[in-house]
C-alpha cells in the first residue's frame, strides 16, 4: 500500500484541514494578542499548516516572519496589487502570456502555507474554477508558438493528483508544448505532499523541470530533503528559487548556507528574486546594493552551480533582466581592466 493509499484522506490534506487560519487560534500558542493579528487578516488571509508551524523557533525568526501576518502589512503606501500586470497579460482568466513561447498557467489559487511576501496577495485563498483551467488549455491549444507552460498559482500541487495527472496529460497531448514546469512550494511548506503516486505521475510526463522554492536554511529538514530525494531519484530535474527577503535571508552567510546546502539536495540555485513591489510587502524589501553584495560574495565563495541568477521583474510588465555585479574597472584600446571576487585588478590583453 502506497502513502497516499493508506487512508481515504492522504496525509498531507489531513494536515491542511489542521492549519492555523484565525488570529484566535495563533494567539493562543505564542501568547499574543490577537486583534492585531486579525486586522492584518481580514485583509490578507492567514494559512500556516501544522508541519510549518512546528518549524517555528520564536516569534519573529526567518519562519515566523514569512509566515505570521505583520502589522506592517497595512502599512505599505508604495506598494501595487498588481506591479507586473499580470491582468493586462492574460488572454483568459487563469493564464499569463508574457514571453513569444512562454505560457503560466495559474493552476490553483491556494497554498499550503500563505507566503507574507506573496506576489499574488491579491488572489491568494480564492477558488479556481475547473472552467477556467479548461479555457487556459484551449487557448495553449490556438496558439502554437507556446513551446513551455509553467504551472504555478497558488501551488499546483494543492491539485488532488487525478485533478494533476488529467491537467498534465492534457498538456503533454498537446503537439506544440514541449517542455512543462512545475513551480511549488510544497517540498518546503508541507513535504507530506510528495507521496510515491505523485512522484509517479510526474515521472510518467516528462520532460518535466520542477523549482522549488526555499529561502532560508531553517527550511531544509529532514522531510523535505525526502521530498527532494524523490523527485530527484524519479529522474525530476530540480532548481529553487529564492525570494530576497530582508530580516529572512538578507544576510550574505544565510544565502551561502542555503545555496550550498540545496546543492546536497540535488537541487540547483536558479533564481534569487528581488521581491516585487506588490501591496503589504514593503517591510521585507532589500535595497538592490545590498542583494548584488550577496551575489558578489557567492562568487567565487561557492561552487559555480550554486551561484543564483539575481533577477528583478520589471513593473508594469518589463519581464524578468539579472542584476549582476560589476567586474569591469575600465576599458582601453588594447586591453580591459577586471577584479576578481576578492576586488584584486587583473589586465585582460584585448590582442
Amino acid at each position: 500500500m502506497t502513502e497516499s493509499q493508506s487512508s481515504s484522506t492522504p496525509r498531507w490534506k489531513a494536515l491542511l484541514a489542521e492549519s492555523v487560519t484565525t488570529a484566535e487560534a495563533l494567539a493562543g500558542r505564542f501568547d499574543l494578542s490577537p486583534e492585531p493579528l486579525a486586522a492584518v487578516i481580514r485583509t490578507f488571509p492567514m494559512r500556516i499548516n501544522p508541519y510549518y508551524l512546528s518549524l517555528i523557533r520564536e516569534p519573529g525568526d526567518p519562519i515566523w516572519r514569512q509566515a505570521v501576518p505583520d502589522a506592517a502589512e497595512l502599512a505599505d503606501a508604495v506598494g501595487s496589487a498588481d506591479p507586473l500586470c499580470e491582468e493586462a497579460c492574460s488572454p483568459v482568466p487563469g493564464l499569463i502570456h508574457r514571453y513569444p513561447d512562454r505560457v503560466v498557467l495559474l493552476a490553483s489559487e491556494q497554498c499550503a502555507m500563505f507566503c507574507r511576501f506573496c506576489m499574488r496577495k491579491r488572489r491568494v485563498g480564492t477558488m479556481a474554477a475547473k472552467d477556467r483551467r479548461a479555457a487556459a488549455i484551449d487557448y495553449i491549444r490556438r496558439t502554437p508558438a507556446v513551446h513551455e507552460v509553467v504551472l504555478s498559482g497558488g501551488d499546483p500541487l494543492m491539485l488532488a493528483d487525478t485533478d494533476l495527472a488529467r491537467l498534465l496529460e492534457q498538456l503533454r497531448a498537446i503537439g506544440h508544448v514541449r517542455l512543462l514546469r512545475i513551480h511549488s512550494r510544497m517540498p518546503c511548506t508541507l513535504p507530506q505532499r510528495v507521496t510515491d503516486d505523485l512522484v509517479r505521475l510526474l515521472r510518467d510526463v516528462q520532460p518535466l523541470y520542477f523549482n522549488i522554492h526555499f529561502n532560508h536554511p531553517l527550511e531544509i529538514t529532514d522531510r523535505s530533503r525526502d521530498a527532494c530525494a524523490r523527485l530527484a531519484d524519479a529522474g525530476i530535474p530540480l532548481g529553487s528559487q529564492t525570494v530576497l527577503l530582508k530580516g529572512v535571508n538578507d544576510d550574505a552567510a544565510v544565502m551561502h548556507q542555503l545555496m550550498e546546502t540545496l546543492l546536497t539536495l540535488r537541487v540547483r540555485p536558479y533564481y534569487l528574486h528581488q521581491l516585487d513591489r506588490v501591496c503589504g510587502t514593503a517591510h521585507f524589501r532589500v535595497p538592490l546594493e545590498k542583494g548584488l553584495a550577496i551575489i558578489q560574495h557567492l562568487r567565487g565563495r561557492i561552487s559555480g552551480m550554486g551561484v543564483p541568477h539575481y533577477m528583478i521583474d520589471l513593473p508594469g510588465g518589463g519581464g524578468k533582466v539579472p542584476l549582476t555585479p560589476e567586474y569591469v574597472v575600465a576599458q582601453h584600446a588594447d586591453h580591459w581592466i577586471l577584479r576578481n571576487f576578492e576586488n584584486r585588478p587583473f589586465r585582460y590583453s584585448l590582442h
